[in-house]
């Protein structure tokens, strides 16, 4: 998250996100200096190798695109001359940063002589997510990917995080997924779980969990979440009686095969790859469902239908 902002990058893409917060700690500038102190923001440099090509008129486009993911707009540098800070390096934000400022970003970042570097401040949120889109983007507008397969395991997910309108506890994946300690804990949003996904060229094509199976470490997850005695019995307690029976550890991962599909198709959309598609009103072009229900079924379930006259 840190390096691409997302779960699922695209390795064969070379751009990468640097973090620069911890650089601008005394900064004047008010942009960054409202995240400097704040756990909740965070402040990236990404710079593009002979990003200097790029027009104003794409980088209009690109600010505009990242205002769509909350971002307030999309500040940059142009290197002309990486060893001539004074007049080699170019930027509407430039007099707001002390040459000390600008000297730590450019050792840290590593730029050459024409490139081009962005820079996103706001929380972890709107960074990670308008900036993943922008390193896809300029991937694919730059011809920066490689020719080949480049798969990823992703692990150590958060296990929580916290509800945008509350203070109360939300499952990241889901209620069942163990921890990586396995014994009972103060969960918090810094919790780590046992989930796994794998990529494959910025898709996910599989994803799973180690499942819990100790029926009091499931019910300090259940706590956790801010379930009531109540609430718990009447959704889980058929599974918390199964859990007292005793249950081994047991794990599993999904593959999703269409998406291999269409990785495989060079396809642009997994529409292109579905055996069985439904329609936005869940009908089956392919089976014609749902078909009409017989009396005798109905009678079966206890079911009554008023069809329109």
């Amino acid at each position: 998250m840190s390096k691409y902002g997302c779960d699922k990058p695209d390795l064969r893409n070379p751009l990468q996100l640097n973090d620069i917060t911890s650089l601008l700690n005394n900064t004047e500038f008010k942009v960054f200096k409202d995240c400097v102190n704040d756990s909740k923001k965070r402040i990236v440099a990404l710079n593009v190798p002979g990003g200097n090509e790029i027009t104003r008129k794409y980088i209009d486009l690109y600010t505009e695109a990242v205002k769509k993911f909350g971002a307030k707009g999309l500040a940059y540098f142009k290197i002309d001359d990486i060893n001539d800070i004074e007049s080699g390096v170019n930027s509407p934000i430039k007099k707001f940063l002390s040459t000390e400022e600008i000297k730590n970003i450019l050792d840290l970042v590593q730029p050459n002589s024409g490139d081009l570097i962005f820079f996103s401040a706001d929380t972890h949120h709107v960074v990670n997510s308008s900036m993943s889109m922008l390193i896809e983007k300029l991937g694919k507008d730059l011809d920066l990917l490689s020719k080949d397969y480049r798969f990823l395991w992703i692990i150590d997910y958060p296990m929580f995080e916290y509800e945008k309108t509350t203070n109360n506890l939300t499952s990241l994946h889901h209620p069942f997924t163990s921890p990586s300690n396995d014994e009972p804990s103060n969960f918090d949003d810094t919790t780590l779980s046992r989930a796994y996904d794998l990529t494959l060229n910025g898709n996910e094509i599989g994803g799973g969990s180690v499942r819990i199976h100790k029926k009091s470490l499931q019910m300090d997850v259940f706590k956790a979440l801010n379930l009531s005695d109540k609430e718990i019995e009447n959704k889980f307690g058929f599974f918390l009686k199964a859990l007292e029976y005793g249950c081994p550890p047991h794990a599993g991962i999904a593959f999703g095969l269409d998406r291999l599909v269409m990785i495989l198709k060079n396809l642009i959309s997994i529409r292109d790859t579905i055996a069985f598609p439904k329609t936005q009103s869940s009908a089956c072009l392919l089976t014609d469902a749902p078909t009409e229900i017989n009396s005798a079924q109905l009678r079966e379930l206890s079911i009554k239908v008023n069809k329109p006259q």
